[in-house]
């Protein structure tokens, strides 16, 4: 079969109603540059106004310091008011952040629906995964369906200039900013193709990214890329994915979490299943309210199949308890760099008196691989270690990948 054939385009399973909920979170993904305002509301009307999450607590002598702390403000601030929306949001940020945990956060309405989105790969722009290759800013590959496969952009495609801008020295974090926007506007890009310069005026969409890519390599070596552990299609697409490799008899598997900064543990669970027999643990988890153990479910399609999983630096979390399940059942080698290290479990919480639309993403336990370890901020060593060096990057090599599909062709 050719060299990254593409399997038959999974169906994604839409995005689940949104309730208020708790939901078993193991991610490193945040939000960065959150404003923290440390004005509060007083006087008279001070207790009435406090978010339902203070109440019964108001005799506390540190809310008159915050009564205290916003009359200055508001008696001394040359501009303008103080902004009393803001003030609460700026104190439930500085709870979260009291704590010193770089993954217990406050998302007000707008960075929760953000945050969630991060976590099932929805954005607006036009579908494009951009990489640098040799000081280039190129086009590394395209979502199907989306506006930049549509207008006819391909993998390889160097991006000369974004709106007649030059984007020689670009960061992939600036074209990107660059590129997205709004659904329904349009952005320019000049490309370049071998010997040829074109210019595609591209209008944005909203895009979901599915978090699972699937193929069949040279050598009916089964390949699976999951990105993150989305809770809308990551358990659907990588069965749908095991199944097929199952149907055409694949001699091995890849299995490639690289730069995979986690998500839902459920998903994690899921995908360890698909390699793991019936009832055993995935993971375990013990906390201060929380005491569990994660064990597989389901039929494991993939027992017995040669696995190779890809790791490296950003290997994080969710991710971290698959390749360590695997990696105790021996189920699996693992090839590449030490994972990132991230070995703590947060619950997202809506509701519970949080205002509208509100998320509170609170660490609340410890997790363990299946052999009693904890890898927080340790990381999980590789079996076979194997470096991507700076001209492996620039010429577009892959030894990591090369070295797993050496291992399984033997």
């Amino acid at each position: 079969m050719p060299q990254d054939q593409p399997a038959p385009e999974p169906q994604i399973v839409p995005e689940p109603t949104k309730q208020p909920r708790t939901v078993r979170l193991s991610s490193s993904i945040g939000i960065s540059a959150v404003l923290i305002v440390v004005a509060f509301v007083s006087g008279a009307r001070f207790q009435d106004l406090l978010p339902t999450w203070v109440s019964g607590n108001t005799s506390a002598p540190q809310f008159s310091q915050l009564s205290a702390t916003y009359n200055l403000l508001k008696g001394n601030f040359a501009e303008g008011s103080v902004d009393l929306q803001k003030a609460f949001d700026g104190a439930e940020h500085g709870l979260a952040n009291s704590l010193n945990d770089p993954y217990t956060v406050y998302f007000t309405s707008d960075e929760a629906k953000a945050f969630d989105d991060s976590l099932n790969g929805k954005f607006s722009g036009i579908g494009a995964v951009l990489a640098i290759k040799d000081s280039q800013l190129i086009i590394q590959s395209t979502i199907d369906g989306a506006p930049a496969a549509l207008a006819g952009l391909k993998g390889g495609d160097a991006i000369l200039a974004v709106n007649g801008k030059d984007t020689t020295g670009w960061s992939v974090e600036q074209a990107a900013s660059a590129i997205r926007g709004d659904a329904g506007t349009s952005v320019r890009l000049t490309i370049g193709r071998g010997s040829s310069t074109s210019d595609y005026n591209i209008v944005r969409a909203n895009v979901t990214n599915p978090s699972v890519r699937y193929s069949i390599l040279d050598g009916n070596i089964g390949y699976m890329q999951i990105n993150r552990f989305a809770q809308d299609d990551t358990s659907a697409i990588s069965k749908k994915a095991a199944d097929y490799f199952k149907s055409q008899n694949v001699k091995g598997v890849i299995l490639d979490l690289r730069d995979n900064g986690g998500g839902y543990v459920s998903a994690a669970q899921d995908v360890a299943s698909l390699w793991l027999g019936n009832d055993k643990t995935v993971v375990s988890e013990r906390g201060k309210t929380l005491n569990d153990t994660i064990k597989t479910t389901g039929e494991a399609v993939l027992e017995g199949v040669p696995t190779v999983v890809l790791v490296n630096g950003n290997t994080a979390s969710a991710s971290e308890i698959v390749s360590g399940a695997l990696h105790d059942y021996k189920a699996a080698t693992l090839v590449g760099t030490k994972t990132f290290g991230k070995g703590v479990v947060q619950n997202v919480i809506t509701g519970h008196g949080l205002p509208s639309g509100a998320e509170l993403k609170v660490t609340v336990a410890y997790w363990y691989t299946p052999n009693g370890k904890n890898i927080n901020k340790q990381g999980i060593s590789p079996d076979v270690t194997v470096n991507v060096s700076s001209d492996d990057q620039k010429l577009g090599n892959d030894p990591q990948k090369a070295k797993a599909l050496d291992i399984l062709s033997k």
